[in-house]
């Protein structure tokens, strides 16, 4: 049975900005895109957000979830939607730990697919 709470967090971190992230994010989480991104640590991961734009809207499909203990791992294609540019999809995965009750993202990587 697939965690809500966890999907709408995930839903979040593609259209909010740097103070949801900062409120959600592990201090020593690592995302992975491709290039010219590639691997961002942490606060690279913030200032990242500072430049790039936010997505209009995303849609999840083949939405899969893996729990052991306080550890949520989810596997998805997403698809997202900016004004004026073309739809992104991507194959998505997302490691979320739970820290004092909580989940945080501590984990993110996207394969761009046509």
């Amino acid at each position: 049975m697939q965690d809500q709470d966890i999907w709408q967090r995930e839903e979040s971190f593609w259209l909010d900005g740097v103070a949801f992230y900062r409120d959600n994010m592990a201090a020593e989480a690592q995302m992975v895109f491709a290039d010219p991104v590639g691997i961002l640590k942490g606060d690279e991961i913030l200032d990242g957000l500072k430049a790039a734009p936010r997505w209009a809207a995303v849609e999840f499909a083949d939405q899969t979830e893996q729990a052991l203990g306080d550890t949520r791992v989810l596997a998805y294609r997403a698809t997202g939607s900016r004004d004026g540019a073309e739809p992104y999809s991507a194959l998505c995965s997302t490691t979320y730990v739970r820290r004092d009750g909580k989940w945080i993202l501590l984990s993110h990587q996207q394969t761009p697919v046509g």
